[in-house]
């Protein structure tokens, strides 16, 4: 038996902040060898965080990289064991994101990533450069502070695999497995065992189940092999949620799974495999032998082993049985741990949310209460990172921390009904009660004094004072009504997101949250700088069918009975356009690339049983026309969670993340130093001055 222990990873890092993130890094390489790996693999990009976007292009972020992977190669964190870092760096003017495979205080190669995610959400050619010399490694001068602080002047770039003397290893990027030819297969034909995949896959509803588990299992079920994956978990500064999920895979079954959903932030999965079984799957495979060593990879000899001497007690890892979550639960836990990662990073001292007691408000509040049961519960378990940002977060003193969700809800969150005269009594008492499930510090407030206030002003400037639908007033006139009750509702919520905290005798400010839903975004249902603006939006790329079906969920297994009863209102425009048309139209519109007239013929198909062709154009003509009337409110939606393919996210110019460490402890230090060595130069340089009797004025 060949035994060998790996170890794989799920990191919560923050673009930008090296401090944090080499701590993380540095957390998970010591646990790892704590448990008697001999392999160590981390997501990608780990150094600065996977969302950095337009931060990549700075020079700056490239000179920390290295920074920080030479405080790693300086100490013994890779004494006896493989350590696989993500970072970026440049090679002839190049970005390039890759692997850098450490071991003994060396660098032993550097894996370029050779196919680059360039999605929806995903633009990886706007920063790098895909390898594209699948034939050769070449050889990369290491930059001088580098070099002389390992002794070492160069390492092999490019596409190959490392030889041990008992195995080979080599890495697959990312996208890479989702591929048409995906490099495993060559890898595996050309005598490599184990595949390490650094990872920055983002979460969506349904996405690990349906695409991620069929990939890994696939990547060894044929030809054999050890997969280790590793992925960064949590918000790191923008509108994704990386939701974890490493794995170890032998032979197409999984083996060792980490969490998908969790407030951790270090996770290592460790497993034990047997190598043999590796050989002894490949060596009968037919296929295998017959196309064994056809396509030439380049490879790196490294003169150590890695395989443990054969232990008759020793435990190999056995397939496991995965519990998928169900679609609703997602919507439950993703957005929850989004949340949770932005409040204690931005240093606010809650959220606040008005709250309608209508499906899209409701599932906002659901989502944080369900964020305030994880606090609790991971506090349970012992997380005392997660404890201390709970205790600062809820302003606990004398050894306190929170215990109770519900209690720790009505600390860190305020709920508001801002009714009016014509408000439904339904509606403010489902808003109070689902406050009451929650624990929410809950309030009341009517708004016409104030609708009075504006419309006065309105008339006196002009003489005409207007009136609702139901009073006898145009469809201009209501909707302009409308519009101002929104627009005094944001006002409103920003104004007790301001002052609420001092009112209370504590610190900070609340966190403003948005309940748009990806109907309003796609059809204009929603009242720009009204209560679609916010500063964070949970639900903002899900839409209404899925969320009723989160909300009766929710009344089951949150504890928030009052769900069950809530229903969405219904108005003019949502009779022409109905939620579960929306979700149909969204889908096909960004998944499938559909336009107008190929939507249109795909839905005459889809729903040729219930409408007509002519039905169908109006319907898919209507939305064109809805869609691109607002297309110009995406310039402002409030910043949401990205939990759905379809999202309609606008995000075009400066792309950089929303949500920063505001203390750039890292680079200040550097700025630091940099000024130390400065005013060290001048000192010394006047005290040569001052002992040669030449004195300054």
């Amino acid at each position: 038996m060949r035994l060998l222990k790996v170890a794989t990873c799920n990191l919560n890092q923050w673009a930008m902040d090296f401090d944090g993130n080499l701590k993380n890094i540095k957390e998970s390489i010591a646990q790892a060898k704590e448990a008697g790996a001999v392999i160590r693999l981390g997501p990608e990009l780990e150094i600065t965080g996977y969302g950095c976007e337009d931060h990549f292009l700075e020079l700056d972020t490239v000179t920390h990289s290295w920074e920080c992977l030479k405080e790693i190669l300086v100490g013994d964190w890779s004494d006896g064991i493989l350590c696989s870092i993500g970072m970026l760096l440049l090679n002839k003017s190049e970005l390039y994101n890759c692997q850098i495979f450490c071991m003994n205080r060396k660098i032993l190669m550097i894996r370029p990533k050779m196919r680059l995610a360039n999605g929806d959400s995903s633009i990886e050619f706007r920063y790098f450069r895909p390898w594209d010399q699948n034939d050769q490694l070449v050889d990369f001068q290491l930059p001088l502070e580098i070099s002389e602080a390992i002794s070492q002047k160069s390492a092999p770039f490019g596409y190959g695999f490392i030889q041990f003397l008992d195995t080979a290893v080599a890495a697959e990027v990312c996208k890479e497995l989702f591929t048409p030819l995906t490099p495993h297969d060559d890898l595996a034909l050309n005598g490599v065992e184990i595949l390490l995949n650094a990872s920055g896959s983002i979460h969506q509803v349904g996405k690990s189940l349906d695409f991620r588990l069929p990939a890994l299992t696939g990547s060894t079920r044929s030809l054999g092999g050890v997969y280790m994956y590793s992925n960064q978990r949590g918000c790191d500064g923008g509108r994704q949620y990386y939701d974890g999920w490493s794995c170890v895979v032998v032979n197409g079954e999984v083996v060792a799974l980490g969490s998908q959903f969790s407030l951790k932030d270090v996770e290592v999965v460790v497993a034990q495999v047997d190598l043999d079984a590796v050989a002894a799957k490949r060596g009968s495979s037919g296929l295998f032998r017959e196309q064994l060593g056809k396509t030439r990879i380049p490879s790196v000899a490294a003169s150590c082993a890695l395989c443990q001497p054969f232990n008759p007690k020793a435990c190999i890892s056995t397939p496991i049985k995965i519990k998928p979550y169900v679609h609703e639960e997602e919507i439950a836990l993703g957005p929850a741990c989004w949340l949770w990662d932005y409040l204690r990073r931005s240093e606010a001292s809650g959220f606040l949310l008005p709250l309608s007691g209508e499906v899209a408000s409701s599932s906002v509040a659901a989502i944080v209460g369900s964020m305030c049961q994880l606090v609790v519960k991971e506090i349970a378990n012992g997380n005392e990172q997660v404890k201390a940002d709970a205790i600062k977060i809820g302003c606990y003193s004398d050894g306190k921390f929170p215990t109770d969700s519900k209690e720790f809800a009505k600390r860190i969150f305020c709920t508001v009904y801002m009714g009016c005269d014509n408000s439904s009594q339904d509606t403010k008492k489902r808003a109070k009660d689902l406050a009451d499930n929650i624990g929410s510090w809950h309030l009341e407030v009517l708004i016409d004094s104030l609708v009075s206030a504006l419309l006065s002003v309105f008339q006196a400037l002009t003489g005409k004072r207007p009136r609702n639908k139901v009073d006898g007033g145009s469809e201009v006139e209501n909707r302009g009504l409308q519009n101002i009750q929104d627009r005094i509702r944001m006002v409103l919520a920003y104004m007790l997101a301001a002052l609420l905290p001092w009112v209370q005798s504590k610190t900070g400010f609340l966190l403003v949250l948005s309940s748009s839903t990806v109907d309003g975004a796609l059809t204009g249902q929603l009242t720009k700088y009204g209560c679609s603006s916010g500063d964070l939006n949970p639900i903002g790329s899900i839409n209404k069918q899925d969320l009723k079906s989160f909300l009766h969920w929710a009344a089951n297994n949150l504890g928030y009975s009052s769900l069950a009863e809530t229903e969405a209102p219904i108005d003019d425009k949502e009779k022409e356009i109905t939620s579960e048309e929306i979700s149909v139209y969204a889908k096909s519109r960004r998944n499938s690339r559909c336009g107008p007239v190929s939507m249109f013929k795909t839905l005459c198909q889809k729903w040729s049983s219930t409408l007509s062709p002519s039905e169908v154009a109006d319907k898919v003509k209507n939305l064109f026309k809805c869609y691109s009337i607002n297309r110009h409110k995406m310039s402002v939606l409030t910043p949401f969670c990205h939990a759905e393919s379809y999202s309609p996210d606008d995000n075009r110019c400066d792309l950089r993340q929303i949500l920063y460490n505001t203390r750039w402890s890292y680079q200040f230090r550097k700025i630091d130093e940099i000024v130390e060595e400065i005013e060290a130069d001048v000192t010394e340089s006047n005290l040569k001055t001052t002992a040669n009797g030449s004195y300054k004025t």
